[in-house]
């Protein structure tokens, strides 16, 4: 089962206009044409880059382990390993870019994290997928479910 992220389309869209306004204004200081085809190109790269990791976060339900994956990152969390799921009100943080504060955070057993913050597009189907997938985990009172 695959559940998408949910994008703040407004937050998403002015930090476009604002790589490509400071991308044009750089690029215009450059008078060499092979500084600014060399300088347009890792511009280009870099735009393309964070639109896709933003428009391809996605939560899937595999058979043994929830994969969070947002462009070439993903992250393997195994259900056994799931503590607690809660709320979250940190803003700007997490696997998109968002500046929403109803997320969901999902604490889990690894050496290396320990949380990962997400927000689904459908909190409330999501959540009743973990809760079947994950009985053990304790899941904290989310006041709003909805989005």
């Amino acid at each position: 089962m695959v559940y998408h992220a949910k994008t703040d389309i407004i937050l998403t869209i002015i930090i476009f206009l604002l790589f490509w306004l400071f991308g044009a204004i750089s690029l215009l200081s450059f008078t060499s044409l092979s500084t600014v085809i060399i300088m347009s190109t890792a511009f280009i790269v870099s735009v393309v880059f964070i639109w896709w990791y933003v428009n391809s976060i996605k939560f899937v339900f595999c058979e043994n382990y929830l994969l969070v994956k947002g462009g070439p990152f993903k992250s393997k969390i195994t259900y056994q390993s799931i503590t607690r799921v809660s709320p979250t009100t940190d803003k700007y943080t997490g696997y998109l870019i968002s500046s929403s504060d109803k997320g969901l955070e999902i604490f889990y057993k690894t050496a290396a994290h320990g949380s990962i913050k997400i927000l689904p597009e459908d909190k409330m189907k999501f959540i009743l997928e973990l809760k079947k997938r994950c009985p053990n985990a304790q899941f904290r009172k989310i006041k709003n479910l909805s989005n």
